[in-house]
């Protein structure tokens, strides 16, 4: 389905019923590290974050944030909105609330130290398939950076070392991250793992919800 009919109909479909399939991109490097994954429009920034935090895949170790709609979307912090802009909860707003407001597009910052931002955009909206449990990892490129490997300019050190053995931080870089590292290996064993452990946490909890509705009637 093409983008803009599925905008025109979004209205006529429960977000239940309607998938995001949304292309996940580290901003600011080249060549492109990406994931594309298909989520619910039921599905919170909150559980977004955790989608993208099994696609990259990255540890959950920091803190996130999402921009979207001229705000700013986390776990609320009463010091973070004192001292900057209000933060808005990512685990109630809703895929699809922005998606009925126009947003194509979301801004993705992890760990405010390294500052590893992201560009999400979402490129269709389909029919959910019920053979199928959401999210779901489609493909990628690249690998996504270790933690705490000090953003863009530790992570241009951290290859450059490892793949020089005369390096003089090589021994050092390779025994701190402890085991092999290819930039071109999206680890997708590992990506499908993650994202199936996410889909069946969703699936446990839809039948939950669904049984005690039954039992509310």
């Amino acid at each position: 389905m093409e983008l803009d009919d599925a905008i025109c109909n979004i209205g006529r479909m429960s977000h239940a019923d309607r998938i995001a399939r949304i292309k996940i991109q580290l901003d600011d490097w080249q060549p492109a590290i990406w994931r594309r994954v298909e989520v619910p429009l039921t599905t919170t920034l909150k559980a977004l974050h955790d989608v993208i935090q099994a696609a990259m895949p990255f540890d959950d170790y920091h803190l996130f944030d999402f921009r979207a709609d001229g705000k700013r979307y986390a776990i609320p912090d009463p010091e973070w909105d004192s001292m900057r802009d209000r933060t808005y909860s990512a685990k109630t707003m809703r895929l699809g609330t922005l998606s009925d407001r126009g947003v194509l597009k979301l801004a993705y910052t992890y760990d405010f130290g390294d500052d590893w931002r992201h560009t999400l955009t979402i490129e269709a909206f389909v029919a959910a398939d019920p053979a199928i449990e959401y999210p779901r990892y489609i493909e990628g490129a690249g690998r996504a950076p270790p933690e705490d490997i000090g953003g863009i300019p530790g992570f241009e050190l951290f290859l450059d070392a490892i793949a020089d053995p005369t390096h003089e931080q090589h021994d050092e870089l390779k025994g701190w991250h402890g085991r092999p590292f290819d930039p071109g290996h999206v680890a997708e064993d590992e990506i499908l793992s993650r994202i199936e452990k996410l889909a069946k946490r969703r699936a446990f909890g839809k039948a939950g919800f669904e049984k005690s509705r039954s039992r509310s009637n």
